[in-house]
């Protein structure tokens, strides 16, 4: 072997002798040239399928090849299908803001933050549309025959509260068993919870009075009709809002009372989404038997979804597995049938409303929910979070499983995002509707988002640099030619 030395350095040192600035010249070039190529590839490749070609091929062939097992493996039962069967059924009734049903209390909840922090946590157009929901629900045609009720049909158009406040007290003067007046104090001036507690029952007694009334008046004309719907509203608002209020309270199994028989009184205003309410205050008392059976009835196909139906749904699957679950087991041994279909629902619902996991897991700060939400959007992930995060904390290991699967989802999902997968395709507008309805000190959560793997990186990189040595190589031959010897020699120190 050191006979050889001599010789080996002396034909290394002849070779690179004899290449002129030209070879180097072409040679940067045609690696600029190819690596620029790949970089095109990788990038149509990318947006076509999701995902970088060179990674695809590491994972899928050689990994497996080397031993290697993938750390999310595919999950049974995920078909298109599903999702088309239910794109024509829900893209209407979804693309829309709804009002969010565990909104809190304007003047005991949100106006104590404001005056702590000095924030505003709600937004005009939030605020404006809970003006607009409470002319469409609490007034009609027939109010002019009631100074009371026209003296609220203005109260809900003020902007300024203590406007409203007056207006409510005015209405009372006229008429003392003016519901619609007691809900806007218990909303708006009441502080406390307990205090908000107090206007509501006053509302309930004045309401059932009047609904009692519009009953007997229903078959009359379409203005009776009109009156009773109004009147219909008014007490499942005010009947709901006590129900949250012993929530608050801490008397969750008489919460949990009144919602149910509030849901059987009026079946027919599924719309209002109760079974929300019940469900996180079930949660509370850890009754999980009921909650799935609530689950049972509202988690159907021919229904619209939202985030507390999907993660609700993912956190009674992961209950069965993440107290013991390990991510290294699983990759080792596979995924058992309850652990799949536990991961099964945590993608559904990731699919579902993909901003929700940062919040779950505290990647990103919370903020008080706003009174509407969209969804799909960051406004009912935030809503989501901010009642059911300590539910998930209760639950050992449920925000592990969260943890270890839920970036798997987005794998899975068809790219590009205007395909739909379980549910119809991810609307491109909700970070427009989000920003309207979250404060400006709000980072909005945009997604999806797939961030450009790491070998796409790599090629822009190397494609770069080798374009930058082509041009400098272009425009100095010789110097180029010198540097690339005495990097070859020091690059083998055998020849040194």
């Amino acid at each position: 072997m050191e006979n050889r030395r001599p010789e080996v350095q002396s034909s290394a040192t002849v070779f690179l002798s004899t290449l002129t600035p030209k070879f180097y010249v072409a040679l940067t070039v045609t690696s600029s040239l190819i690596s620029g190529l790949i970089l095109v590839f990788e990038w149509w490749y990318f947006k076509k399928y999701g995902t970088c070609f060179i990674e695809q091929v590491s994972v899928s062939h050689l990994r497996p090849l080397l031993g290697g097992a993938e750390s999310n493996p595919p999950v049974p039962g995920f078909s298109a299908s599903n999702g088309e069967s239910e794109t024509n059924r829900q893209s209407l009734s979804e693309c829309k803001v709804w009002r969010n049903p565990l909104s809190l209390f304007r003047g005991a909840e949100y106006s104590r933050y404001t005056w702590v922090t000095g924030k505003e946590p709600l937004t005009y157009y939030d605020m404006n549309l809970s003006a607009q929901d409470h002319q469409t629900f609490f007034t009609c045609d027939t109010d002019f025959l009631r100074p009371s009720y026209i003296v609220m049909q203005k109260a809900w158009r003020e902007r300024n509260p203590q406007a409203r406040i007056k207006a409510a007290y005015q209405a009372l003067e006229l008429n003392n068993d003016c519901a619609a007046a007691y809900v806007l104090l218990a909303e708006e001036e009441a502080t406390t919870i307990i205090d908000a507690e107090k206007y509501f029952k006053q509302a309930l007694k004045a309401g059932e009075a009047v609904y009692r009334k519009s009953q007997h008046c229903h078959p009359q004309n379409s203005q009776h009709e009109a009156q009773l719907r109004r009147d219909t509203n008014v007490l499942v608002y005010v009947k709901r809002r006590l129900a949250m209020c012993a929530r608050k309270l801490g008397r969750i199994k008489e919460a949990v009372k009144m919602m149910r028989d509030l849901m059987k009184e009026f079946p027919l205003l599924s719309m209002l989404n109760i079974h929300e309410n019940l469900l996180e205050a079930l949660l509370e008392l850890q009754a999980y038997a009921d909650v799935q059976a609530v689950l049972a009835k509202y988690d159907d196909i021919s229904l619209p979804k939202s985030a507390a139906i999907c993660y609700t749904a993912a956190l009674l699957k992961a209950r069965a597995v993440s107290d013991r679950f390990s991510a290294e087991t699983a990759s080792r041994r596979g995924l058992s049938t309850a652990e799949i279909s536990a991961v099964e629902a945590i993608h559904r619902a990731v699919e579902f409303n993909p901003h929700v996991p940062k919040y779950l897991l505290e990647m990103k700060s919370l903020i008080l929910p706003p009174e509407h939400i969209l969804k799909r959007g960051d406004s009912e992930a935030v809503a989501y979070a901010f009642f059911h995060l300590q539910h998930w904390k209760r639950i050992e290991g449920a925000l592990n499983l969260l943890h270890c699967t839920w970036e798997g989802t987005f794998r899975m999902i068809p790219y590009p995002l205007e395909k739909g997968h379980l549910f119809y395709p991810y609307a491109s507008w909700t970070e427009t509707a989000d920003r309207e309805l979250l404060p400006t000190f709000h980072n909005v959560s945009v997604y999806p988002q797939k961030e450009f793997p790491f070998f796409m990186h790599f090629t822009a990189g190397l494609c770069s640099f080798s374009a930058m040595l082509a041009f400098l190589t272009h425009q100095f031959p010789e110097l180029m030619v010198i540097f690339a010897k005495a990097v070859s020699i020091v690059s083998r120190p055998g020849l040194a």
